[in-house]
């Protein structure tokens, strides 16, 4: 399956941004899979990186990449880099992308991943997600590919005014990508963006506590 088909899914799922699309098109997730696994990376599914962890389903991701409306001027926090993948599609649609990852042998093959496709505007830190990254801070848009009960509380503190944050929220049923946006300090439910099933947010500010994974993600 070429790399296109991706493309052309995520344009059939009504998401016509030029910048997303070629966005998509210019990064080759095949870079960003085990090896074991690049026979499937061209499908729309996600993929096992260890750790009870998936590389997302790029349909999926787009969604959430989407509904944060960059421009190219923002500075982004990404909660779960993974293999780098949509770190980099962020990178691509932003000026520049601050990824945090729990495990620190997942962020050095995202580190490597990321520098094999020339991505020099994302950094990698090995941290507690829900933490956020103070130092940082403030950023234009927070994306969270893990999900909780509520946004963790420092997550919302370090959004700018105005922000976007995207974040699938646990449910009994599915977990649900809702996005968010920052008004007079405080977070305010814009829509849903998509039903899913998500590993669960794991940190100190996690609703919940420092829980391990129970289940599998769709993402």
């Amino acid at each position: 399956m070429p790399r296109a088909t991706l493309v052309e899914v995520i344009r059939e799922m009504g998401m016509t941004d030029p910048r997303l699309l070629a966005a998509f098109a210019a990064t080759p997730r095949d870079r960003f899979v085990p090896p074991r696994s690049i026979s499937r990376a061209q499908l729309d599914q996600p993929i096992p990186i260890g750790h009870g962890q998936p590389t997302s389903q790029p349909s999926l991701v787009a969604q959430m990449i989407d509904a944060l409306r960059l421009t190219g001027t923002e500075t982004i926090l990404e909660i779960g880099t993974g293999y780098g993948y949509q770190t980099a599609l962020l990178a691509r649609l932003a000026r520049r992308v601050y990824s945090m990852e729990r495990y620190a042998d997942l962020a050095e093959h995202a580190r490597a991943n990321l520098a094999a496709v020339d991505v020099t505007n994302a950094e990698v830190v090995v941290g507690d997600g829900t933490a956020g990254l103070p130092g940082h801070a403030p950023f234009d848009a927070v994306v969270v590919s893990a999900a909780a009960a509520e946004v963790p509380e420092p997550l919302a503190e370090q959004l700018t005014e105005g922000g976007r944050l995207v974040m699938p929220i646990s449910g009994t049923i599915a977990d649900i990508v809702t996005l968010f946006t920052k008004r007079q300090g405080r977070l305010i439910q814009q829509r849903r963006v998509a039903p899913a099933q998500f590993v669960p947010l794991v940190g100190k500010h996690a609703k919940g506590g420092d829980e391990p994974p129970h289940r599998s993600t769709c993402l």
